[in-house]
């Protein structure tokens, strides 16, 4: 069962509301999981070199398509520039390395995956006294226009940022000639950003949330404790009552928001649940009870780049 709802960007192209999040999956997880995505029904896949994955997705991708189980213009493919990418001089050659990847001759969507710098290197990122080593010249406005650059080359169909705030994205609207198609950002019931969805969409800009679910699973990673929003007593009564799962219930909550979602699962079961949202509605009231669960909570804010937020354009 494909996804039954669409987002569509000002330029016209439609991207599929739910799509399959891959950070933090191992290659042999993403190539079982994703496997089991397309089986049911995932066409909208995210990915980004700092996943370490894109060479397993292209794989898994040529075999689908090479057995015609499904063909390119099916898919909506994403990937990002990443944080050692983040300049004009090197916009196209980390998308190249991307499709190289990949195995693809253009990307549905080419974000920027967050609005800092830091140097480029070939393996880990460059560490000095226990601190991430920053390239503090960031230019937002020289970035986007290699970005338009790939856009216009036809490499990238559509261009959007990731983890930029409402000031960074003005400074682009303010100077580009293509707007950007979409913002990912963090979001669910704890991090709502009412705001700075309320900005994206009064400017033409689509939204995607990553960590729908809250992402437990990076707790190890971010060296604290992250709340559970599965368990949380106000998801948990309306899943009962709707007889959905609370999974189902945040995802649902997000698709009636506006906003597109990328959950990530190696889970058969959730996946297809996941997936699984158009046969049911959340009613009014219990979307205010959802909303106002809001409490500004940032799981991912970037703690495992220790002295990131010491960068000029480090964006919370």
């Amino acid at each position: 069962m494909a996804c039954k709802m669409d987002i569509t960007f000002e330029n016209g192209t439609k991207m599929p509301a739910l799509g399959f999040g891959t950070w933090r999956a191992s290659d042999e997880e993403v190539e079982k999981a994703l496997n089991e995505a397309l089986e049911a029904g995932y066409r909208h896949i995210d990915t980004a070199p700092v996943y370490l994955n894109e060479k397993t997705i292209g794989k898994v991708l040529k075999e689908w398509m090479d057995a015609g189980k499904v063909t390119r213009d099916e898919l909506f493919i994403v990937t990002k520039l990443p944080p050692h990418g983040t300049r004009a001089s090197t916009v196209e050659k980390f998308l190249r390395k991307s499709l190289d990847d990949l195995q693809l001759e253009y990307v549905d969507l080419y974000h920027v995956h967050v609005p800092f710098t830091v140097p480029e290197v070939d393996g880990p990122f460059l560490v000095e006294d226990g601190l991430i080593v920053l390239e503090t010249t960031t230019d937002h406005v020289a970035l986007w226009k290699a970005m338009e650059e790939v856009y216009e080359a036809g490499l990238a169909r559509n261009i959007g940022l990731s983890n930029f705030n409402q000031r960074q994205i003005q400074r682009i609207l303010d100077n580009c000639q293509i707007k950007p198609a979409n913002l990912q950002i963090e979001n669910h019931i704890y991090l709502q950003q009412p705001e700075l969805v309320k900005f994206c969409k009064a400017n033409g800009i689509t939204v995607t949330a990553y960590s729908p679910l809250g992402s437990k699973g990076i707790e190890k990673l971010l060296g604290r404790e992250v709340p559970d929003l599965l368990d949380n007593p106000v998801v948990k009564e309306i899943a009962e009552k709707l007889g959905k799962s609370p999974a189902q219930v945040l995802l649902r909550h997000l698709l009636q928001r506006g906003i597109s979602t990328i959950p990530k699962s190696t889970n058969p079961k959730r996946l297809r649940d996941n997936i699984d949202l158009f046969g049911f509605e959340i009613d009014d009231s219990d979307m205010v009870r959802l909303n106002q669960l809001d409490q500004n909570i940032r799981i991912c804010d970037f703690g495992f780049f220790p002295g990131i937020t010491k960068h000029p354009e480090f964006p919370f």
